[in-house]
């Protein structure tokens, strides 16, 4: 046994003392990208297990390169298997994020498989990263795992704005993440991410998710940022690697075709 502690979350420490925290989204799948937006300065970096083809391996390393500059990462996880959900957790991830919560059924469900006692009944291991390899005492392994790691759901259909209050009242949910691209697609608008409908979604989750001491998440562009900030958000994403990198190659051939 030894006498360290797994890492803490940056980004739990920063919102439980009412500050922000920023992240950057990877679809790279490539441990430099993740460390390059560590080096930046990022609180946290999003991994993408829902859209990208990321294997178990990839995602380690992109892991391994985010705690070697003290940030964060919370993995988006397929729907699937409990072992899903926590094999990024059991990696080291600060945190997972959940796409497309529908009720508060599945909320409860998500805690369930993810939170160890007293809040669930998430499988027990201890072995991995997480929990130092064995060299954490058990007690103390559960217990640090359930306070510094992160549940992320996200709502991004119109559905469970029904169950909203009862969703932002399951314990061992850390976060409502709102996801305007999917919402606006489920509502027949895809991309208006500004249309009435949508900003009456997103302000309404950042009211709920505060009315029961959960934190608000969501995605914003560098232009809207402070207006998300002011209007309740703890968490934001701003940018990708993606975007960035087309955004580089669209300047450096703009130049070159002038």
């Amino acid at each position: 046994m030894c006498d360290c502690l797994p890492r803490r979350s940056v980004v739990l420490d920063k919102l439980r003392s009412g500050r922000k925290a920023l992240s950057f989204k990877t679809n790279f799948s490539c441990a430099r990208a993740t460390e390059l937006a560590a080096l930046a300065g990022f609180d946290c970096v999003w991994l993408c297990g829902e859209h990208v083809p990321m294997d178990n391996s990839e995602m380690e390393k992109q892991i391994l390169a985010a705690k070697t500059r003290n940030c964060d990462t919370i993995v988006r996880v397929p729907k699937g298997s409990y072992s899903d959900f926590i094999r990024p957790l059991e990696a080291d991830a600060t945190g997972i994020m959940i796409p497309h919560l529908m009720s508060a059924d599945e909320a409860r469900e998500i805690v369930r498989k993810t939170r160890f006692h007293p809040l669930g009944r998430r499988p027990v291991d201890g072995g991995n990263a997480d929990g130092l390899f064995c060299r954490l005492p058990l007690r103390d392994y559960l217990r640090f795992m359930n306070e510094n790691r992160m549940i992320v759901v996200q709502i991004e259909d119109p559905e469970p704005l029904a169950e909203l209050e009862e969703i932002c009242q399951v314990p061992g949910i850390d976060m409502i993440f709102f996801g305007p691209g999917d919402f606006s697609h489920a509502l027949g608008i895809p991309g208006e991410l500004d249309s009435p409908e949508v900003n009456r979604a997103r302000r309404r989750i950042a009211e709920t998710a505060h009315k029961h001491g959960k934190f608000a998440g969501t995605t914003c562009s560098m232009e809207n940022m402070k207006a998300y900030f002011q209007l309740g958000y703890d968490f934001l994403n701003c940018g990708s690697d993606v975007s960035a990198m087309n955004d580089y190659c669209d300047r450096i051939m703009k130049l070159f075709r002038n």
